[in-house]
């Protein structure tokens, strides 16, 4: 399986929350790295000396790692895969300039067009960040 990125997601630049796929198994789950650089469009309007990406940001990157396992699905092909919802999340540390992301997805269940996943960040093999997320296959 192809694993870069534009052939999998259909975001892009600056909503492209990814920057590469390590892993994508269909149905199962997904498995991406971002460097965070201090080029980020979200840090823009930061103090210098203090910043931090948005957590609905990072949220967003798990998602998308989520979805390449749902649109990597034979059926799934050409169909888009929305945000339904993050019954729960649970952030141990920012997310600052220079930190290697590892993201990875679950997924825990998939019933008709409705997805649940489990997702982690992690910085150095430290888990930072947990979410549960909803995906809606349209």
């Amino acid at each position: 399986m192809d694993l870069e990125v534009n052939k999998i997601i259909p975001q892009r630049y600056p909503f492209q929350m990814i920057d590469r796929f390590n892993d994508v198994k269909p149905r199962i789950g997904s498995t991406a790295t971002k460097l965070l650089t201090i080029d980020e469009w979200f840090f823009a309007n930061q103090p210098a000396d203090h910043l931090v990406a948005p957590r609905p940001v990072m949220i967003e990157a798990m998602a998308q790692t989520g979805v390449a396992a749902i649109l990597s699905m034979d059926k799934n092909k050409g169909k888009n895969v929305f945000f339904g919802g993050i019954p729960r999340a649970e952030f141990k540390d920012d997310f600052r300039p220079g930190d290697k992301l590892t993201l990875a997805v679950k997924l825990k269940k998939m019933r008709g067009n409705i997805g649940l996943g489990h997702g982690t960040i992690t910085r150095e093999g430290k888990e930072i960040c947990t979410a549960d997320l909803i995906f809606a296959i349209e």
